[in-house]
């Protein structure tokens, strides 16, 4: 479906509205222009900016050498690309670790510079005092918890969380304790679904899964994975739901062939001069 019921900017608020009418929120990632504007039109309702982009755009293994000035130049594209979704730019390593004056300066940033409507950051109760500067100082923050990319060599690899009594637990308290510092809404990625749904029916914020289950208020994937734009491993949850790549791969074959045959351009791809003008440049060259 087009975007007709998505004329209307997308907001932290219009969010918790949809959580309370039942209806799924929908989020995708976009690293630049034209996907943010296709994701926009179609009426994606959260387009994120997520340092995803390291491992999808720049080649790296992980997520850890994002800077800063990776994430604003990727969000200035996206936000030149979308007027309705609401945008979220993920804070990369170390921008918000260090000290909190420094993670408010760069969220500002990311909102200022970047043309962001809100930031997203990792992390529990070890994130709470950062996460209530940020919203003082008037940004929204999206949490995220679960498995969190950033800390992956803390636990040992790309592992699902919550899978002990003890550290689902953890979870929830975490989840209580980020809605109540101020979060207006919460990713959870990878954990048990169980623990989830718990989490999705406890708070009051919008709960948004990655690899989390059907029962949360909404799903996110990262958009090369769900259009197939790369042949890389792909973790469990996620879902291709069109072979982008096999389609692009065809389209770069055809193109060889008709370049390589001395099919393209044809007739139709060509610009002539008027016969006069030809006439005169042959007189004026030689």
């Amino acid at each position: 479906m087009e975007n007709s019921q998505y004329r209307k900017k997308v907001t932290a608020n219009g969010l918790a509205e949809k959580k309370l009418a039942g209806q799924k929120i929908t989020m995708l990632t976009a690293y630049d222009h034209p996907t943010a504007k296709l994701l926009d039109d179609v009426g994606v309702d959260v387009i994120l900016v997520g340092d995803s982009l390291g491992m999808v755009v720049l080649g790296y293994e992980s997520t850890l050498p994002v800077t800063m000035q990776d994430m604003l130049h990727h969000c200035k594209a996206v936000s030149r690309g979308a007027r309705n979704s609401l945008l979220v730019g993920d804070m990369p390593f170390l921008s918000y670790q260090v000290s909190i004056p420094e993670a408010v300066q760069n969220a500002g940033r990311l909102m200022a510079e970047g043309g962001m409507g809100a930031v997203k950051l990792e992390g529990g109760r070890e994130r709470l005092e950062t996460i209530k500067a940020i919203v003082a100082a008037g940004i929204p923050v999206m949490g995220h918890i679960g498995l969190t990319p950033q800390s992956v060599h803390k636990f040992g690899g790309y592992k699902p969380r919550g899978k002990s009594a003890t550290e689902a637990a953890r979870i929830v308290e975490d989840a209580l304790l980020l809605q109540e510092g101020g979060c207006f809404a919460l990713v959870l990625e990878s954990i048990p679904t169980e623990v989830a749904e718990l989490i999705s029916h406890r708070l009051d914020i919008p709960v948004i899964g990655i690899g989390a289950g059907l029962s949360c208020d909404g799903q996110v994937l990262v958009i090369h994975d769900a259009l197939g734009l790369t042949d890389t491993y792909q973790p469990k949850f996620t879902k291709r739901f069109v072979d982008s790549s096999a389609l692009l791969r065809q389209g770069v074959r055809n193109y060889l062939d008709d370049v390589q045959n001395g099919l393209f351009p044809s007739e139709n791809h060509t610009v002539h001069m008027n016969p006069a003008e030809f006439d005169e440049f042959r007189k004026m060259v030689g």
